[in-house]
């Protein structure tokens, strides 16, 4: 990867590249290793940033065919860089190589979407006595905080409906995975105008400032329950619109009728990839208690033959975890619940030597009430939990504070459906788990966000709705 002196991964400001005279480490999660240092924005680069933004603001908003063709430029930048930017995030964020192409390849999905995306018009009376029609406009200069699990991914669901809607953005990524974002938009200053497209990096200091700023009417945030708490009330203070894609606790349910061993691969990969680093990932399973032996042994069985380690090695299956702190979450959950009469079928540990490691953890035994069911653990342990009657695994299911996302897996769909109907969730799948596309909306209820990502739903969340009212009477 390039040099790791602070001058290698820039800011973009006002279509420029800037340093900063503080810097931030970014580490390498298979080894432990400071592999880059970015620049620690200050407040007076942020306010220029904002400023910046306000200013571009007025012409990009205007002008929706060049917004579209900028659009599609990005997306043709990202795939030209496949390789440059899918090194980057397997270097700081520890995703095996293939899947950080995927991330970059799916990226520029999702912006060529956006990029084709029609904008219906509304209209809601035409008649005699008035012409009245219901207008999107852009809601004016956005921040878009991304998470550390899928760096571009998480920047690029907030960038490509943003930009499409016409506002002007300010973008962070997380101080863990800044790298690919920030050559990112070093890529992109060739293509898109001055102050569009402001990209800063910073620890949570510059969240708090972001958050705060007056001229930012819009925080589009993807991170932890806990965090988005606390952007909900920064924005709270001047009445800025908030989209919220934040924590959960997905669960997945099996039915009686469905063969374990024909789902095992379906229900590992719903509750592994990405070594479990997925709001949406299955984090607890209910099988059916005559079931159970078999499901954990199917599933065991895949565990098992996993690679874990460094996701730059082409075997690898699973990398390590992103950041230590991680790391100790889920060995703190796992522990507590062997320590209460919980079972580690494979797993259990992290593993010795450098790196935040930790093998896919299949663990029974545990009921709700259990720290590793009722949290949200985000990595690689996955609790199997037994049920008698489906009703009570529908009641458990609903009964955390999370509603992000579920799944029913069964060889009647019709059956599956109705099942699926009970469960207090913004998504649902059956006989699948985390399938996701740009048309498809994203989101989650109770403690699991504020509105939705994607499609035109997500354009709209960066607008403000005008009503138009012509007499003819």
């Amino acid at each position: 990867m390039p040099s790791s002196t602070p001058s290698a991964f820039p800011m973009t400001i006002d279509g420029r590249s800037v340093t900063s005279p503080g810097v931030l480490a970014v580490d390498n999660p298979a080894t432990g290793g400071v592999i880059a240092h970015v620049p620690r924005c200050t407040r007076e680069q942020l306010d220029d940033a904002v400023l910046s933004a306000e200013r571009a603001f007025r012409a990009w908003s205007r002008d929706v065919s060049t917004r579209r063709e900028v659009l599609m430029a990005m997306a043709v930048m990202l795939k030209e860089n496949v390789e440059e930017l899918a090194g980057l995030i397997t270097a700081e964020q520890g995703k095996p190589l293939a899947a950080a192409r995927i991330e970059v390849l799916g990226s520029a999905r999702w912006l060529r979407y956006y990029s084709r995306l029609e904008l219906e018009r509304e209209i809601i009376q035409d008649d005699e006595r008035a012409f009245v029609e219901l207008v999107r406009r852009p809601i004016g200069p956005t921040a878009a905080i991304a998470v550390w699990n899928f760096p571009l991914t998480s920047a690029v669901w907030k960038i490509g409906p943003g930009l499409l809607a016409g506002t002007t953005m300010v973008v962070k990524p997380s101080p863990f995975t800044p790298v690919a974002t920030l050559r990112l938009a070093q890529l992109w200053n060739d293509v898109i105008p001055a102050g569009v497209l402001n990209t800063v990096s910073g620890d949570d200091e510059l969240g708090a400032w972001l958050t705060q700023h007056p001229l930012i009417r819009k925080i589009a945030f993807t991170g932890s329950t806990a965090t988005g708490k606390k952007v909900a009330l920064a924005a709270a203070a001047d009445l800025k619109r908030v989209t919220l894609e934040l924590g959960g606790n997905d669960a997945g349910i099996v039915l009686d009728d469905v063969e374990p061993g024909r789902i095992a691969e379906r229900l590992f990969w719903g509750a592994f990839t990405n070594t479990g680093q997925i709001c949406t990932a299955i984090k607890r399973l209910y099988v059916p208690r005559a079931r159970l032996a078999e499901t954990v042994d199917a599933l065991v069985a895949l565990a098992e033959k996993m690679v874990v380690g460094d996701g730059a090695e082409d075997d690898t299956d699973l990398g390590p975890l992103t950041n230590q702190m991680q790391r100790a979450v889920v060995t703190d959950l796992v522990s507590h619940a062997l320590a209460n009469g919980g079972r580690a079928v494979t797993g259990g540990a992290p593993a010795d030597g450098p790196g935040y490691f930790y093998p896919p953890t299949i663990v029974t035994g545990v009921e709700d009430g259990s720290r590793l069911v009722d949290e949200e653990q985000f990595g690689p342990a996955l609790p199997v939990i037994p049920y008698d009657r489906v009703e009570d695994a529908v009641g458990r299911a609903n009964a955390s504070p999370y509603g992000l996302g579920a799944s029913v897996w069964s060889d009647d769909t019709d059956r599956a459906r109705a099942v699926l109907n009970q469960l207090e969730t913004g998504m649902a799948w059956v006989n699948a788990h985390v399938a996701v596309a740009p048309h498809q909306p994203f989101g989650g209820i109770k403690y699991s966000g504020i509105g939705v990502e994607n499609g035109p739903w997500g354009v709209e969340s960066f607008t403000d709705l005008q009503m138009v009212h012509e007499a003819r009477s």
